[in-house]
């Protein structure tokens, strides 16, 4: 499933990055690896920031960022 699809509270592991070079990178930088675990925080009413916390810190991903990212739900 796409980390946009994933239910407020819930709690993933990151199964795959898609996108290209430069925001793929971006999205390593800020922690999303493969294998790291992540929690949804909170979901903007629009859908559009959506914030998690991984590795202790709190990001907000763009509804377009997100779905580049593949989790598997625990």
């Amino acid at each position: 499933m796409r980390l946009s699809e994933l239910e407020l509270g819930k709690e993933a592991v990151v199964v795959h990055i898609g996108g290209n070079g430069f925001l793929k990178r971006r999205l390593r930088e800020m922690g999303l690896v493969k294998g790291e675990k992540l929690k949804v925080e909170h979901i903007a009413p629009l859908g559009d920031p959506i914030e998690v916390v991984i590795k202790g810190t709190r990001i907000s991903l763009r509804k377009s960022e997100a779905d580049l990212v593949e989790v598997e739900q625990l």
